[in-house]
């Protein structure tokens, strides 16, 4: 009993876990993420930078001059060192990339930037994690109950193979998903706009979460059901044992050949007269005799 209860509380905290991963997955921006190349704004020193010149040139009208600050530049910066890198991360919703001054970021919708064709399965994807969450919900609810109101009655094992089914769909699921925003965003790399395009990008955290919520899913689909099994050839033979000791049959002997009763005919010596010889063996002199026992 204490190793069942076990059981169920592990496979109740895996799920647990994998609805955790699946809505830091979902409400992050983190699936991808890299960097970006781009041309260096004007020069942003300031007064004796070291990749800019200022100066001011002046300018006269009759007998009175007047400054016009005009700042003229000269940048002698080439070949890469005229680009700079900037750190972005994309998700289901948002993709977002630091400013130039390196403090905070610009987000925009990710939507917006992928292909006017491709939006359809953006929203594919996104239903399909949305539906994947309440799948996984669903089967914490049933676990819980489960835990909650332990009993060892065979009417249980149908939760554990509602659990293993849920879990099962909730995984397959995610994995679609998953993969159709990994084609999405390969297709965006390639086809997205100039000002967004990255130069190099990797899987980020929440992409990892995703996908290790689909092995805690599967993970808890194989164990819900083996036990489901195990459960299941146990259960009639628990259940007749059950029946068994509730209802004792009765231990009825035959009575021996020496306890039935030898009733015999009428003799002359006993006109009118049944003997009745409880030894079992008939009276001498009886002409008929009938056993009853």
């Amino acid at each position: 009993m204490d190793r069942a209860r076990w059981q169920q509380a592990l496979t109740l905290l895996s799920i647990c876990l994998a609805l955790a991963f699946t809505l830091a997955a979902v409400g992050s921006s983190h699936w991808c993420e890299g960097t970006r190349r781009m041309t260096k704004p004007l020069c942003q020193d300031p007064l004796g930078g070291l990749n800019c010149i200022h100066f001011s040139r002046a300018s006269g009208s009759g007998d009175r001059q007047r400054d016009d600050s005009q700042a003229v530049q000269y940048i002698w910066e080439t070949g890469d060192d005229k680009f700079i890198q900037r750190r972005f991360h994309a998700g289901l919703w948002l993709s977002c990339e630091e400013n130039l001054n390196s403090t905070g970021e610009q987000c925009r919708s990710f939507l917006s930037i992928i292909p006017a064709e491709e939006q359809g399965i953006l929203w594919l994807s996104i239903g399909a994690e949305v539906l994947d969450v309440f799948l996984i919900l669903a089967s914490a609810i049933l676990m819980g109950s489960r835990v909650t109101f332990h009993s060892s009655r065979c009417n249980w094992l149908k939760v554990d193979a509602s659990v293993a089914l849920l879990m099962v769909l909730a995984g397959l699921l995610g994995m679609v998903a998953h993969m159709m925003y990994t084609t999405i965003f390969q297709i965006t790399v390639n086809l997205g706009p100039e000002d967004w395009r990255p130069q190099t990008w990797d899987y980020g955290w929440s992409y990892c979460f995703a996908w290790g919520s689909f092995a805690l899913c599967m993970a808890v689909s194989v164990m819900t059901t083996s036990r489901y099994t195990a459960a299941h050839v146990k259960c009639p033979e628990k259940q007749r044992v059950q029946t068994d000791s509730g209802n004792p049959p009765y231990n009825v002997s035959r009575p021996e050949a020496s306890q039935c009763a030898w009733q015999v005919g009428a003799t002359p010596s006993t006109a009118g007269h049944d003997l009745v010889n409880i030894s079992g063996h008939p009276p001498p002199g009886a002409t008929g005799k009938m056993s009853v026992c």
